[in-house]
Protein backbone atom coordinates (compact mmCIF):
# COMPACT_ATOMS: atom_id res chain seq x y z
CA UNK A 1 0.00 0.00 0.00
CA UNK A 2 0.98 3.50 -0.61
CA UNK A 3 1.01 6.05 1.47
CA UNK A 4 -1.88 8.92 0.87
CA UNK A 5 1.20 11.70 0.42
CA UNK A 6 2.48 9.54 -2.56
CA UNK A 7 -0.83 9.12 -3.72
CA UNK A 8 -1.62 12.65 -3.52
CA UNK A 9 1.85 13.12 -5.47
CA UNK A 10 0.36 10.95 -8.32
CA UNK A 11 -2.55 12.75 -8.69
CA UNK A 12 -0.96 16.23 -8.96
CA UNK A 13 1.54 14.54 -11.78
CA UNK A 14 -1.34 12.96 -13.91
CA UNK A 15 -3.79 16.65 -13.24
CA UNK A 16 -0.75 18.48 -14.71
CA UNK A 17 0.11 15.75 -17.18
CA UNK A 18 -3.62 16.22 -18.85
CA UNK A 19 -3.73 19.65 -18.64
CA UNK A 20 0.14 20.24 -19.84
CA UNK A 21 -0.90 17.86 -22.70
CA UNK A 22 -3.40 20.36 -23.82
CA UNK A 23 -1.50 23.49 -23.06
CA UNK A 24 2.36 22.67 -24.28
CA UNK A 25 1.03 21.30 -27.72
CA UNK A 26 -0.86 24.52 -28.33
CA UNK A 27 1.83 26.54 -27.03
CA UNK A 28 4.16 24.82 -29.79
CA UNK A 29 1.53 25.11 -32.64
CA UNK A 30 1.14 29.55 -31.72
CA UNK A 31 4.05 30.03 -34.40
CA UNK A 32 2.46 28.17 -37.16
CA UNK A 33 -1.14 28.21 -36.16
CA UNK A 34 -1.97 31.88 -35.41
CA UNK A 35 0.96 33.26 -37.54
CA UNK A 36 -0.98 36.33 -38.91
CA UNK A 37 0.55 39.20 -38.16
CA UNK A 38 2.19 37.45 -35.30
CA UNK A 39 -0.73 37.13 -33.45
CA UNK A 40 0.33 33.46 -31.93
CA UNK A 41 4.00 34.78 -30.82
CA UNK A 42 2.24 37.92 -29.00
CA UNK A 43 -0.14 35.62 -27.31
CA UNK A 44 2.75 33.40 -25.50
CA UNK A 45 4.54 37.08 -24.74
CA UNK A 46 1.26 38.53 -22.85
CA UNK A 47 1.35 35.31 -21.26
CA UNK A 48 4.82 35.32 -19.49
CA UNK A 49 4.18 39.25 -19.36
CA UNK A 50 0.69 38.02 -17.41
CA UNK A 51 2.67 35.86 -14.76
CA UNK A 52 5.31 38.05 -13.74
CA UNK A 53 2.41 40.59 -12.56
CA UNK A 54 0.60 37.79 -11.38
CA UNK A 55 3.98 35.92 -9.38
CA UNK A 56 4.11 39.62 -8.00
CA UNK A 57 0.95 39.65 -5.51
CA UNK A 58 -1.76 36.83 -6.25
CA UNK A 59 -0.12 33.64 -5.10
CA UNK A 60 0.37 34.09 -1.41
CA UNK A 61 -3.16 35.94 -1.09
CA UNK A 62 -4.86 32.37 -3.36
CA UNK A 63 -3.31 30.03 -1.29
CA UNK A 64 -3.57 31.49 1.81
CA UNK A 65 -7.76 31.74 1.37
CA UNK A 66 -8.42 29.10 -0.82
CA UNK A 67 -5.32 26.00 -0.21
CA UNK A 68 -3.46 24.69 -2.35
CA UNK A 69 -6.26 22.35 -3.99
CA UNK A 70 -8.74 24.62 -5.28
CA UNK A 71 -5.52 27.26 -6.53
CA UNK A 72 -4.75 24.40 -8.47
CA UNK A 73 -8.17 24.13 -9.85
CA UNK A 74 -9.02 27.80 -10.45
CA UNK A 75 -5.17 28.03 -12.11
CA UNK A 76 -5.88 25.00 -14.14
CA UNK A 77 -9.80 26.74 -15.18
CA UNK A 78 -7.51 29.52 -16.42
CA UNK A 79 -5.21 27.62 -18.71
CA UNK A 80 -8.63 25.30 -20.13
CA UNK A 81 -9.94 29.25 -21.23
CA UNK A 82 -6.99 29.46 -23.41
CA UNK A 83 -7.83 26.63 -25.27
CA UNK A 84 -11.66 27.88 -25.34
CA UNK A 85 -9.90 30.94 -27.39
CA UNK A 86 -8.01 29.14 -29.80
CA UNK A 87 -11.10 28.06 -31.39
CA UNK A 88 -12.02 31.20 -32.82
CA UNK A 89 -8.52 32.62 -32.93
CA UNK A 90 -7.93 36.40 -33.16
CA UNK A 91 -6.76 39.38 -31.45
CA UNK A 92 -9.80 39.71 -29.40
CA UNK A 93 -9.54 36.04 -28.40
CA UNK A 94 -6.35 35.11 -27.87
CA UNK A 95 -4.98 38.23 -26.11
CA UNK A 96 -7.53 37.95 -23.09
CA UNK A 97 -7.25 34.57 -22.23
CA UNK A 98 -3.60 35.29 -22.73
CA UNK A 99 -4.08 37.33 -20.02
CA UNK A 100 -6.14 35.13 -17.89
CA UNK A 101 -4.01 32.62 -18.16
CA UNK A 102 -1.15 34.18 -17.11
CA UNK A 103 -2.81 35.61 -14.08
CA UNK A 104 -3.71 32.02 -13.15
CA UNK A 105 -0.52 30.56 -13.82
CA UNK A 106 1.73 31.35 -10.95
CA UNK A 107 -0.76 30.95 -8.13
CA UNK A 108 -1.11 27.14 -10.07
CA UNK A 109 2.68 26.38 -10.40
CA UNK A 110 3.35 27.97 -6.74
CA UNK A 111 0.76 25.82 -5.49
CA UNK A 112 1.90 22.92 -6.75
CA UNK A 113 4.89 23.00 -5.59
CA UNK A 114 3.92 24.45 -1.74
CA UNK A 115 1.49 20.95 -1.97
CA UNK A 116 4.72 18.94 -2.96
CA UNK A 117 6.69 20.02 -0.45
CA UNK A 118 4.12 20.01 2.65
CA UNK A 119 3.68 16.18 1.16
CA UNK A 120 7.04 15.62 1.53
CA UNK A 121 7.79 17.12 4.84
CA UNK A 122 4.95 15.53 6.42
CA UNK A 123 6.05 11.99 5.10
CA UNK A 124 9.55 12.39 6.19
CA UNK A 125 8.27 13.48 9.51
CA UNK A 126 6.48 10.14 9.74
CA UNK A 127 9.26 8.32 8.47
CA UNK A 128 11.97 9.55 10.14
CA UNK A 129 13.54 10.94 7.10
CA UNK A 130 15.41 13.77 6.08
CA UNK A 131 12.63 16.28 4.34
CA UNK A 132 15.18 17.54 1.83
CA UNK A 133 15.55 14.04 0.58
CA UNK A 134 11.67 13.37 0.11
CA UNK A 135 10.99 16.26 -1.25
CA UNK A 136 13.18 16.22 -3.95
CA UNK A 137 12.04 12.54 -4.51
CA UNK A 138 8.61 13.68 -4.85
CA UNK A 139 9.23 16.69 -7.04
CA UNK A 140 11.78 13.84 -9.29
CA UNK A 141 8.51 11.70 -9.13
CA UNK A 142 6.34 14.81 -10.41
CA UNK A 143 8.32 16.25 -13.36
CA UNK A 144 9.17 12.53 -14.42
CA UNK A 145 5.21 12.02 -15.16
CA UNK A 146 4.62 15.77 -16.03
CA UNK A 147 7.54 16.18 -18.46
CA UNK A 148 5.84 13.01 -20.57
CA UNK A 149 3.43 15.84 -21.69
CA UNK A 150 5.69 17.12 -24.19
CA UNK A 151 5.28 13.79 -25.54
CA UNK A 152 1.85 13.23 -25.83
CA UNK A 153 0.99 16.66 -26.70
CA UNK A 154 3.35 17.00 -29.74
CA UNK A 155 1.94 13.45 -30.85
CA UNK A 156 -1.80 14.29 -30.55
CA UNK A 157 -1.01 17.23 -33.09
CA UNK A 158 1.42 15.01 -35.08
CA UNK A 159 -1.34 12.80 -35.88
CA UNK A 160 -4.07 14.87 -36.13
CA UNK A 161 -2.34 17.26 -38.71
CA UNK A 162 -0.19 14.71 -40.17
CA UNK A 163 -3.05 13.73 -42.28
CA UNK A 164 -3.02 17.30 -43.90
CA UNK A 165 0.90 17.63 -44.50
CA UNK A 166 2.52 17.87 -47.70
CA UNK A 167 6.67 17.83 -47.52
CA UNK A 168 8.72 19.79 -50.20
CA UNK A 169 12.77 19.35 -50.36
CA UNK A 170 14.56 22.32 -48.80
CA UNK A 171 17.01 23.31 -51.63
CA UNK A 172 20.70 23.71 -50.88
CA UNK A 173 20.78 27.57 -50.53
CA UNK A 174 18.23 27.30 -47.64
CA UNK A 175 20.60 25.03 -45.80
CA UNK A 176 23.70 27.02 -46.51
CA UNK A 177 21.40 29.79 -43.79
CA UNK A 178 20.82 26.99 -40.85
CA UNK A 179 22.11 27.43 -37.64
CA UNK A 180 24.45 30.02 -36.44
CA UNK A 181 25.86 30.40 -39.92
CA UNK A 182 23.47 33.04 -41.15
CA UNK A 183 21.51 35.52 -38.73
CA UNK A 184 19.04 33.07 -38.60
CA UNK A 185 16.04 36.11 -38.31
CA UNK A 186 14.55 35.43 -41.37
CA UNK A 187 14.30 31.92 -41.80
CA UNK A 188 12.18 30.33 -44.89
CA UNK A 189 10.01 27.40 -44.20
CA UNK A 190 9.44 24.70 -45.95
CA UNK A 191 7.28 21.85 -46.00
CA UNK A 192 3.47 22.59 -45.08
CA UNK A 193 3.26 26.23 -43.74
CA UNK A 194 0.16 26.91 -44.21
CA UNK A 195 -2.70 27.11 -41.59
CA UNK A 196 -4.16 23.62 -41.61
CA UNK A 197 -8.31 22.94 -42.11
CA UNK A 198 -10.75 24.57 -39.65
CA UNK A 199 -12.25 20.69 -39.12
CA UNK A 200 -8.65 19.79 -38.05
CA UNK A 201 -7.98 22.55 -35.74
CA UNK A 202 -10.98 22.23 -34.25
CA UNK A 203 -10.55 18.75 -33.67
CA UNK A 204 -7.08 18.91 -32.05
CA UNK A 205 -8.21 22.32 -29.97
CA UNK A 206 -11.59 20.53 -29.00
CA UNK A 207 -9.40 17.45 -27.57
CA UNK A 208 -6.99 19.94 -25.68
CA UNK A 209 -9.61 21.57 -24.04
CA UNK A 210 -11.34 18.01 -23.72
CA UNK A 211 -8.07 16.54 -21.62
CA UNK A 212 -7.79 20.10 -19.61
CA UNK A 213 -11.18 19.80 -18.42
CA UNK A 214 -10.08 15.88 -16.89
CA UNK A 215 -7.22 17.45 -15.23
CA UNK A 216 -9.52 19.80 -13.17
CA UNK A 217 -12.24 16.49 -12.38
CA UNK A 218 -8.86 14.58 -11.48
CA UNK A 219 -7.41 17.72 -8.94
CA UNK A 220 -10.85 18.27 -7.57
CA UNK A 221 -12.22 14.49 -6.73
CA UNK A 222 -9.30 12.87 -6.16
CA UNK A 223 -6.83 15.58 -4.76
CA UNK A 224 -6.64 15.67 -0.65
CA UNK A 225 -6.92 19.08 0.95
CA UNK A 226 -4.16 18.87 3.03
CA UNK A 227 -4.17 22.99 4.39
CA UNK A 228 -8.04 23.52 4.52
CA UNK A 229 -7.44 23.54 8.26
CA UNK A 230 -4.88 26.58 7.42
CA UNK A 231 -6.69 28.45 5.11
CA UNK A 232 -9.07 28.42 7.58
CA UNK A 233 -7.80 29.79 10.39
CA UNK A 234 -5.95 32.07 7.99
CA UNK A 235 -9.63 33.61 6.95
CA UNK A 236 -10.39 33.63 10.36
CA UNK A 237 -7.96 35.72 11.28
CA UNK A 238 -7.23 39.47 11.12
CA UNK A 239 -4.07 39.36 9.13
CA UNK A 240 -3.58 42.65 7.44
CA UNK A 241 -4.28 42.65 3.51
CA UNK A 242 -1.09 44.31 2.82
CA UNK A 243 1.10 41.96 4.66
CA UNK A 244 -0.18 39.14 2.48
CA UNK A 245 -0.29 41.39 -0.32
CA UNK A 246 3.04 41.93 -0.30
CA UNK A 247 4.28 39.10 0.52
CA UNK A 248 6.09 38.16 -3.23
CA UNK A 249 8.62 41.45 -2.64
CA UNK A 250 8.82 40.78 1.25
CA UNK A 251 11.20 37.85 0.86
CA UNK A 252 13.26 39.90 -1.71
CA UNK A 253 14.99 41.00 1.96
CA UNK A 254 16.41 37.56 2.08
CA UNK A 255 19.83 37.78 0.17
CA UNK A 256 20.05 34.20 -0.33
CA UNK A 257 16.31 34.57 -2.78
CA UNK A 258 18.45 37.75 -4.60
CA UNK A 259 21.61 35.21 -5.08
CA UNK A 260 19.51 32.62 -6.93
CA UNK A 261 17.93 35.16 -9.57
CA UNK A 262 20.48 34.19 -11.75
CA UNK A 263 19.64 30.62 -11.77
CA UNK A 264 16.23 30.92 -12.17
CA UNK A 265 16.19 33.20 -14.81
CA UNK A 266 18.53 30.96 -16.76
CA UNK A 267 15.58 28.80 -16.26
CA UNK A 268 13.75 30.67 -18.60
CA UNK A 269 16.43 31.27 -21.17
CA UNK A 270 17.32 27.69 -21.93
CA UNK A 271 13.46 26.62 -21.83
CA UNK A 272 12.80 29.22 -24.95
CA UNK A 273 16.28 28.71 -26.27
CA UNK A 274 14.91 25.04 -26.83
CA UNK A 275 11.67 25.40 -28.39
CA UNK A 276 12.08 28.79 -30.25
CA UNK A 277 15.38 28.79 -31.44
CA UNK A 278 16.64 25.42 -31.96
CA UNK A 279 13.12 24.56 -33.81
CA UNK A 280 13.37 27.50 -36.12
CA UNK A 281 17.13 27.92 -36.80
CA UNK A 282 17.78 24.21 -37.29
CA UNK A 283 15.19 21.91 -37.53
CA UNK A 284 12.74 23.78 -39.41
CA UNK A 285 15.46 25.30 -41.16
CA UNK A 286 16.74 22.19 -42.32
CA UNK A 287 14.51 19.16 -42.13
CA UNK A 288 11.26 21.10 -42.52
CA UNK A 289 8.05 22.50 -39.90
CA UNK A 290 7.00 18.99 -39.95
CA UNK A 291 9.82 17.76 -37.81
CA UNK A 292 9.64 19.96 -34.76
CA UNK A 293 6.92 17.57 -32.89
CA UNK A 294 9.60 14.66 -33.15
CA UNK A 295 12.20 16.85 -31.73
CA UNK A 296 10.03 18.02 -29.14
CA UNK A 297 9.36 14.68 -28.18
CA UNK A 298 12.71 13.33 -27.76
CA UNK A 299 13.36 16.83 -25.34
CA UNK A 300 10.01 15.48 -23.21
CA UNK A 301 11.15 11.74 -23.49
CA UNK A 302 14.37 12.32 -22.19
CA UNK A 303 13.19 15.48 -19.64
CA UNK A 304 11.13 13.02 -18.02
CA UNK A 305 13.65 10.05 -17.58
CA UNK A 306 16.07 12.26 -15.91
CA UNK A 307 14.21 14.08 -13.97
CA UNK A 308 12.85 10.75 -12.49
CA UNK A 309 16.55 9.29 -12.55
CA UNK A 310 17.67 12.62 -10.55
CA UNK A 311 14.97 12.73 -7.95
CA UNK A 312 16.30 9.64 -6.77
CA UNK A 313 20.06 10.34 -6.82
CA UNK A 314 19.76 13.65 -5.75
CA UNK A 315 20.17 12.01 -1.83
CA UNK A 316 23.17 10.51 -2.48
CA UNK A 317 25.07 13.09 -4.66
CA UNK A 318 23.76 16.42 -3.30
CA UNK A 319 22.55 18.58 -5.60
CA UNK A 320 25.35 21.01 -6.46
CA UNK A 321 27.74 18.07 -8.56
CA UNK A 322 23.89 17.58 -10.58
CA UNK A 323 23.56 21.47 -11.25
CA UNK A 324 27.44 20.95 -12.64
CA UNK A 325 26.45 18.41 -15.10
CA UNK A 326 23.42 20.17 -16.40
CA UNK A 327 25.67 23.32 -16.52
CA UNK A 328 28.27 21.73 -18.41
CA UNK A 329 25.49 19.52 -20.67
CA UNK A 330 23.99 23.08 -21.87
CA UNK A 331 27.38 24.91 -22.05
CA UNK A 332 28.66 21.81 -24.29
CA UNK A 333 25.34 22.17 -26.35
CA UNK A 334 25.75 26.09 -26.85
CA UNK A 335 29.58 25.71 -28.19
CA UNK A 336 28.56 22.67 -30.29
CA UNK A 337 25.18 24.90 -31.76
CA UNK A 338 27.36 27.63 -32.83
CA UNK A 339 29.56 25.49 -35.28
CA UNK A 340 27.25 23.03 -36.23
CA UNK A 341 25.96 23.53 -40.03
CA UNK A 342 22.91 21.31 -40.13
CA UNK A 343 21.78 18.94 -43.00
CA UNK A 344 19.29 16.60 -43.42
CA UNK A 345 21.97 13.99 -43.58
CA UNK A 346 22.50 14.02 -39.89
CA UNK A 347 19.37 12.75 -38.59
CA UNK A 348 20.51 11.76 -35.53
CA UNK A 349 22.37 14.36 -34.53
CA UNK A 350 19.42 17.05 -34.54
CA UNK A 351 18.11 14.35 -31.61
CA UNK A 352 21.25 14.44 -29.99
CA UNK A 353 21.00 18.41 -29.07
CA UNK A 354 17.22 18.14 -27.78
CA UNK A 355 18.10 14.67 -25.91
CA UNK A 356 21.12 16.40 -23.47
CA UNK A 357 18.84 19.29 -23.61
CA UNK A 358 16.13 17.80 -22.07
CA UNK A 359 18.44 15.60 -19.06
CA UNK A 360 20.06 19.29 -18.16
CA UNK A 361 16.61 20.99 -18.38
CA UNK A 362 15.44 17.93 -15.98
CA UNK A 363 18.18 19.19 -13.74
CA UNK A 364 17.49 22.80 -13.32
CA UNK A 365 13.38 21.96 -12.97
CA UNK A 366 13.63 19.30 -10.17
CA UNK A 367 16.56 20.67 -7.92
CA UNK A 368 15.42 24.31 -8.42
CA UNK A 369 12.24 23.87 -7.07
CA UNK A 370 13.57 21.12 -4.26
CA UNK A 371 15.90 24.10 -3.16
CA UNK A 372 13.56 26.58 -3.32
CA UNK A 373 11.26 24.54 -0.81
CA UNK A 374 14.16 23.80 1.32
CA UNK A 375 15.67 27.03 1.27
CA UNK A 376 12.36 29.00 2.09
CA UNK A 377 9.98 26.32 4.17
CA UNK A 378 8.82 29.16 6.15
CA UNK A 379 7.45 31.51 3.32
CA UNK A 380 7.18 28.75 0.57
CA UNK A 381 4.26 30.58 -1.24
CA UNK A 382 6.27 34.03 -1.75
CA UNK A 383 8.85 31.68 -2.67
CA UNK A 384 7.74 30.48 -5.37
CA UNK A 385 5.86 33.15 -6.66
CA UNK A 386 9.33 34.49 -6.92
CA UNK A 387 10.46 31.21 -8.74
CA UNK A 388 7.85 31.80 -10.82
CA UNK A 389 8.27 35.47 -11.54
CA UNK A 390 12.45 35.40 -12.02
CA UNK A 391 11.61 32.63 -14.47
CA UNK A 392 9.32 34.45 -16.55
CA UNK A 393 11.05 37.52 -16.89
CA UNK A 394 13.51 34.95 -18.38
CA UNK A 395 11.01 33.96 -20.68
CA UNK A 396 9.58 37.31 -21.45
CA UNK A 397 13.65 38.74 -22.08
CA UNK A 398 14.26 35.50 -24.45
CA UNK A 399 11.14 36.41 -26.66
CA UNK A 400 11.75 40.38 -26.79
CA UNK A 401 15.24 39.96 -28.55
CA UNK A 402 14.23 36.91 -30.76
CA UNK A 403 13.36 38.92 -33.51
CA UNK A 404 15.92 41.22 -33.13
CA UNK A 405 19.38 39.74 -32.56
CA UNK A 406 21.22 37.10 -34.24
CA UNK A 407 21.60 33.34 -33.45
CA UNK A 408 24.58 33.84 -32.75
CA UNK A 409 24.34 36.45 -30.43
CA UNK A 410 21.76 34.94 -28.49
CA UNK A 411 23.67 31.65 -28.01
CA UNK A 412 26.01 34.14 -26.50
CA UNK A 413 23.79 35.92 -23.82
CA UNK A 414 22.47 32.04 -22.89
CA UNK A 415 26.07 31.42 -21.96
CA UNK A 416 26.84 34.32 -19.80
CA UNK A 417 23.71 34.01 -17.80
CA UNK A 418 24.86 30.72 -17.52
CA UNK A 419 28.26 31.41 -16.85
CA UNK A 420 26.50 34.07 -14.22
CA UNK A 421 24.54 30.99 -12.39
CA UNK A 422 27.57 29.37 -12.05
CA UNK A 423 28.99 32.23 -9.95
CA UNK A 424 26.22 32.85 -8.14
CA UNK A 425 24.50 29.49 -6.67
CA UNK A 426 27.42 27.91 -5.37
CA UNK A 427 27.35 30.73 -2.62
CA UNK A 428 23.87 29.71 -1.64
CA UNK A 429 25.19 26.35 -1.63
CA UNK A 430 28.24 26.45 0.84
CA UNK A 431 26.09 28.76 2.96
CA UNK A 432 23.34 26.21 3.29
CA UNK A 433 26.08 23.22 3.66
CA UNK A 434 27.80 25.38 6.47
CA UNK A 435 24.08 26.62 8.08
CA UNK A 436 21.81 24.22 7.00
CA UNK A 437 18.09 25.83 7.05
CA UNK A 438 16.04 24.02 10.06
CA UNK A 439 13.39 22.52 8.56
CA UNK A 440 9.56 22.80 9.71
CA UNK A 441 7.41 20.07 10.74
CA UNK A 442 4.39 19.90 9.06
CA UNK A 443 1.04 18.71 10.86
CA UNK A 444 -0.03 15.76 10.04
CA UNK A 445 -3.53 16.17 8.22
CA UNK A 446 -6.63 14.11 8.31
CA UNK A 447 -9.34 12.92 5.11
CA UNK A 448 -13.07 14.63 6.02
CA UNK A 449 -14.36 11.33 6.97
CA UNK A 450 -11.38 10.84 9.69
CA UNK A 451 -12.21 14.43 11.20
CA UNK A 452 -15.68 13.75 11.79
CA UNK A 453 -14.77 10.05 13.40
CA UNK A 454 -11.84 12.01 15.69
CA UNK A 455 -14.23 14.73 16.86
CA UNK A 456 -17.36 12.55 17.78
CA UNK A 457 -14.75 10.16 19.49
CA UNK A 458 -13.52 13.53 21.58
CA UNK A 459 -17.01 13.91 22.23
CA UNK A 460 -17.56 10.56 23.42
CA UNK A 461 -14.60 11.26 25.84
CA UNK A 462 -16.29 14.28 26.82
CA UNK A 463 -19.43 12.23 28.14
CA UNK A 464 -17.05 10.00 29.90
Amino acid sequence: MISRNFKNVLVVSLGFLSLFTAYGGLQSLQSSLNAEEGMGVASLSVIYAAIIISSMFLPPIMIKNLGCKWTIVAGMACYVSYSVGNLYPGWYTLIPTSVILGLGGSPLWSAKCTYLTISGNVQAGKEGKKGSDVVNHYFGIFFFIFQSSAVWGNLMSSLIFGQDASIADIPDEQLETCGAADCGLNVTTYGNTTRPARKLVWTLVGSYIGVGVLAMLIIAVFLDNIDREQASEFRDSRVPFCHTFLATFRLLKDWRLLTLIPLTMYSGFEQSFLSGEYTKNYVTCALGIHYVGFVMMCFGASNSLCSYLFGRIARYTGRAPLFGLAALANLSCAIALLYWRPHPDQLPVFFVFPALWGMADAIWQTQTNALYGILFSREKEAAFANYRMWESLGFVIAFAYSTFLCLEYKLYILMAVLVLTVITYPIVEYHEYKNPTKAIEEAPYQNHKETIKTKEDIICQTHL
